[in-house]
C-alpha cells in the first residue's frame, strides 16, 4: 500500500464531527487507509495519540515479520500529515480518574475526553461501557456502523474515498470486487453492501 498525503488530500463537504480512533481500527491496513482517506477529506475529524500509534504498530509487527518498524513509523508520520490536527496531547492527567473494565483502555477514553470527541470508534465495544461514555457525552461506535453512517452525510464522499483507496492498491492491482471483498473481510458488511451499489465507479 502506497500512502501519500497528496493521495489523501481531496476534500468535499467538511464536518466537525470528531472521533477518537482506537488502535484496533488502525491495525488492519485496508480499514486504516479507508478511515484516513475519509478523515483527510474532512468528512469527519479523526483523533489519536502517540500511544495509540505505538499500540497498533506493535501489534502489526507481531503479525507481520516482513515489515519493519521504520516502515510503519513512516505510515504513522504520513497519517499525522494527512489529517489536520489529529494528535491529542495533554490527556494523561485524566487517566487515573477514569474507570473501565480494563484499566489499560483508560488512555483511549482520556484522549477522547481531552479532544472533545463525539465518539470512540472501536471493535472492542465491551471494553467501553456505554453508561460510562455517556457521562462524558461520548458515543461508542463499531467501525462498520460509523462508516455506514457516513453515507447518510456524504454519499459521494464515501464512494470517492473507496475509489481512491482501491486505486492505491497496485501490487497487485485490485478490481472493485476484490476491494469490496477486502473490506468485507475487515468486518464491514453494512459498508460493503452500500458500496456494492457503486462498484462500477469504484
Amino acid at each position: 500500500m502506497r500512502l501519500s498525503p497528496r493521495n489523501w488530500g481531496w476534500a468535499i463537504k467538511t464536518s466537525s464531527y470528531t472521533v477518537l480512533l482506537d488502535a484496533c481500527v488502525l491495525y488492519p491496513a485496508p480499514l486504516r487507509d479507508f478511515l484516513i482517506e475519509l478523515a483527510a477529506a474532512r468528512l469527519f475529524r479523526a483523533k489519536w495519540t502517540l500511544r495509540i500509534h505505538d499500540e497498533w504498530i506493535r501489534n502489526v509487527l507481531k503479525q507481520r515479520p516482513d515489515l519493519t518498524r521504520s516502515q510503519l513509523e513512516r505510515t504513522r508520520d504520513l497519517m499525522n500529515q494527512a489529517v489536520l490536527d489529529c494528535l491529542v496531547e495533554d490527556y494523561e492527567e485524566l487517566i487515573e480518574g477514569l474507570q473501565l473494565p480494563d484499566p489499560d483502555d483508560r488512555h483511549v477514553l482520556a484522549a477522547a475526553i481531552a479532544s472533545a470527541s463525539d465518539a470512540i470508534v472501536t471493535f472492542n465495544l465491551k471494553d467501553f461501557p456505554v453508561g460510562t461514555l455517556h457521562r462524558y457525552n461520548i458515543e461508542l461506535q463499531h467501525p462498520d456502523d460509523f462508516l455506514h453512517y457516513q453515507f447518510g452525510l456524504n454519499h459521494a464522499g464515501v464512494v470517492i474515498g473507496a475509489k481512491n483507496c482501491r486505486a492505491r492498491l497496485r501490487n497487485p492491482p485490485k478490481t472493485a470486487a476484490d476491494y469490496l471483498a477486502i473490506l468485507e473481510s475487515q468486518g464491514l458488511p453494512k459498508t460493503v453492501a452500500e458500496l456494492s451499489e457503486y462498484a462500477d465507479v469504484i
